[in-house]
């Protein structure tokens, strides 16, 4: 792995622990077994070093779930595989938790990977939920973009109350209660 390449895996995963403020660019260096000057000969600072990899935060996240999202199967197979795809619960969400960092908010270049891969899935999941309704998988007056924020917001809540709790519980009760309320037919 060339150092670039270092810089933003290590930036990714401090960016995931300690969000912008606590992402220093010494912790990174130290993080990526890299030197001042290695940093910024890839990188003008700290600021293009974070957006790349937020972008790259954002292309892993898409791919997982596009992965989920496109699957053979029903909508409803579907939409499950994504609720209970893997991944880090008590980490909390790559993008999500960004979506709360006050210095990403406060920078529209750093918010905007954020905001379209939210954008994204939110489509993605609208387009899935729409494909249900239209197989008769779900009521016929289903809202698609209502139900995939309601369950976008379920999975962003279920990270919270995961690691207040420090247990993957709440979020495995979280996707689960809205995948059943998917299947009641009676929303």
């Amino acid at each position: 792995m060339d150092t670039a390449e270092r810089l933003i895996r290590s930036t990714q995963e401090l960016l995931w622990e300690r969000g912008y403020v606590g992402t220093s660019p010494k912790a990174i260096q130290q993080h990526a077994q890299a030197g001042q000057g290695s940093m910024y000969h890839h990188f003008a600072g700290k600021s293009e070093l974070a957006l790349a990899a937020i972008r790259r935060n954002a292309e892993e996240l898409r791919a997982e779930a596009e992965s989920a999202l496109s699957r053979p199967g029903t909508a409803h197979e579907k939409i499950s595989a994504y609720l209970h795809r893997e991944r880090a619960i008590l980490r909390g969400c790559r993008i999500g938790g960004l979506a709360q960092d006050p210095d990403i908010l406060a920078s529209a270049e750093l918010r905007q990977p954020v905001t379209e891969t939210l954008d994204w899935l939110h489509a993605r999941l609208t387009a899935v939920l729409a494909e249900g309704v239209t197989h008769g998988e779900f009521p016929a007056d289903l809202d698609p973009a209502t139900t995939a924020t309601t369950i976008s917001a379920v999975v962003q809540g279920g990270y919270v109350l995961a690691r207040a709790a420090g247990s993957e519980a709440p979020f495995t009760q979280a996707v689960e209660g809205v995948e059943k309320l998917l299947l009641s037919k009676q929303l």
